[in-house]
């Protein structure tokens, strides 16, 4: 109860600081997802331990709220990161958008051919959750590893704000798998699942405080320029955000080589229902 309890308080302490700081202004919906888990909060906590009904749908309401919002943070420091490559960011905010539906598309799915007791809905938003978290924890390692190439500073707000969701997503899905095989029992779950969460507030408050962090100029990004002129030729007299006619400017390219040089060969990415309200909701509502 005091992990649940400490969740909105840091979270309330973390966008205080961005609103003083004027951050919102770069990252408007990481604000709004603090805003919505400190309302959720208020809204879910009142109905604990007396209205099973109006606390399984206020919670799962929540986590379809908290799914969406996080998806869309990925997306934010995404663009974030992306900010100086017009090109990649043009082709990926497009891969953003087919992701996020491919995700809601499996999530239905799987809720329609559910052979378990669950619940339909509970299953559904659970199924999304995992897709979020996964894409969390692949964001994390892709700035990790490719930090270099992009000039990115680990001290950037952007990399913190991916750093906490990473921990607290990692954690998770190692939890879940874990409790799937029978490894831990539910309570330890909880604990060790909302102990996550409060660490990646507090990851969150410390690059709240730092100075922000410009890019490493220093840095070699050649061959993500090259990337970036390349895309940017592509997208050249083409319709905007139409990736057909960009891919039919590769094959024509690819042919009119093939032509010129025949001689030369080619070279070579919280409770889940009423009944377990008690030990479930505690430990899922971080979003």
């Amino acid at each position: 109860m005091v992990l649940w309890c400490a969740q909105p308080v840091l979270q309330s302490v973390v966008a205080a600081i961005i609103w003083r700081r004027k951050l919102y202004k770069y990252f408007p919906v990481f604000f709004y997802y603090l805003l919505a888990q400190i309302a959720i909060f208020g809204l879910t906590f009142p109905f604990y331990h007396r209205n099973d009904t109006w606390y399984f749908w206020l919670y799962w309401m929540g986590e379809v709220v908290n799914a969406i919002l996080s998806f869309k943070v990925i997306h934010e420091i995404f663009l974030d990161i992306f900010r100086p490559y017009h090109a990649l960011k043009d082709l990926g905010t497009p891969v953003f958008k087919w992701a996020g539906l491919v995700m809601l598309l499996v999530s239905v799915v799987v809720a329609a051919s559910n052979s378990y007791n669950q619940d339909p809905i509970s299953h559904a938003v659970t199924t999304l959750e995992r897709s979020v978290r996964l894409a969390q924890v692949g964001l994390i390692l892709f700035l990790i590893l490719f930090s270099g190439f992009l000039g990115v500073s680990r001290k950037q707000v952007s990399f913190g704000i991916a750093l906490g969701f990473g921990v607290f997503a990692a954690t998770e899905l190692m939890l879940l798998a874990m409790h799937s095989g029978g490894l831990i029992r539910r309570g330890s779950y909880d604990f060790i699942d909302m102990l996550s969460y409060n660490i990646s507030a507090l990851i969150w408050l410390g690059y709240s405080f730092s100075p922000v962090a410009a890019r490493d100029a220093a840095v070699n990004r050649l061959q993500t320029q090259r990337w970036e002129r390349g895309l940017a030729d592509l997208q050249t007299g083409t319709e905007k955000d139409s990736l057909i006619p960009m891919f039919e400017g590769m094959v024509e390219r690819a042919f009119s080589r093939s032509s010129e040089s025949p001689e030369k060969p080619f070279g070579f990415a919280n409770p889940v229902a009423p009944e377990r309200a008690n030990s479930i909701a505690a430990g899922s509502k971080n979003g």
